[in-house]
């Protein structure tokens, strides 16, 4: 009898230290990873307040997460990303650096007559009208360093139109090609160029890619005049058109640049050779809104 109970006592003691034992452990949940897939088992105990139909068994749920354990989702971003079709509105000028005293300015600038020689203000634009469009096909970003520093490549057509101040003022021939002063009072003058170019820029972006704050580009394009022209309207002529070869360089190369201040984007050229290929030192630049993802 004795011995029946010290063996009772020994299970009894047993049993109350396995049970403190248990209470004292941690309900860690048990986790299984599948790919980037995290599904965390959990464990907890019900009680009597719970569930009307109480029972001592563990009640288990399944949570899946995307990503790293912890809750803390995994981004990833490819090394190239691509933008289509961005779109530039903006309006344009030029930095007139050209010495109209020079001989060379009257091989290419034609008066008749009593006529006064071009000057300066001849060239004058309206600021307002001369408007710059830019349709970018696809622009792309290739990471260089941790997305922060980039490089941006990419082709668009650029489309400069230049409105003239004076009604009575130039006027372009081809073959040979040259501007002349004109006779007739103009309600509309313009002269217009448009190009296929390829931009290449760095990109710096503190942000990483992610859209906010500040982010700017820089460098440089290069364009390929597909078409000029220059386009007059007046009473004795009605409208008429010149296109061909006026007297503009084919190529046209320029400093670019690109401002971000969160999802507004900002851009900016300077030509680096004239428009004109001889006689007007005339550099064309343009500022504006950009329409971009990126």
């Amino acid at each position: 009898m004795n011995k029946l109970l010290l063996i009772a006592a020994a299970m009894f003691f047993a049993h109350a230290t396995l049970a403190q034992s248990d209470s004292t452990q941690k309900n860690e949940p048990d986790t299984i990873r599948v790919g980037n897939f995290i599904i965390v088992k959990k464990n907890k105990k019900k009680s009597r307040n719970d569930d009307t139909n109480y029972n001592s068994d563990t009640d288990s749920s399944f949570n899946i997460q995307i990503g790293k354990p912890g809750g803390e989702r995994r981004r990833y971003r490819d090394n190239i990303s691509t933008n289509w079709f961005i779109f530039d509105f903006g309006f344009n000028n030029w930095n007139d650096r050209t010495n109209y005293g020079s001989g060379l300015s009257g091989n290419y600038l034609v008066t008749s007559g009593n006529q006064p020689g071009f000057t300066k203000e001849d060239f004058t634009l309206r600021s307002v009208r001369s408007m710059n469009v830019n349709i970018w096909l696809f622009m792309q970003k290739l990471n260089v360093v941790d997305h922060v520093v980039n490089l941006k490549y990419g082709l668009g057509i650029n489309m400069y139109n230049f409105f003239y101040e004076k009604q009575l003022t130039t006027s372009y021939t081809k073959g040979p090609a040259s501007i002349w002063r004109d006779t007739v009072l103009f309600s509309k003058n313009k002269l217009a160029a448009d190009y296929i170019t390829v931009p290449f820029m760095v990109n710096i972006d503190p942000s990483g890619g992610r859209r906010k704050g500040l982010s700017f580009s820089f460098g440089v394009s290069a364009g390929w005049m597909y078409s000029s022209r220059n386009k007059q309207s007046s009473d004795e002529r009605g409208t008429q058109k010149i296109s061909g070869n006026i007297g503009l360089n084919t190529w046209r190369f320029a400093y670019i640049g690109e401002l971000g201040l969160g999802p507004v984007r900002l851009y900016g050229t300077y030509s680096i050779n004239p428009l004109h290929k001889e006689a007007l030192k005339q550099y064309p630049y343009a500022f504006g809104i950009r329409l971009s993802n990126w």
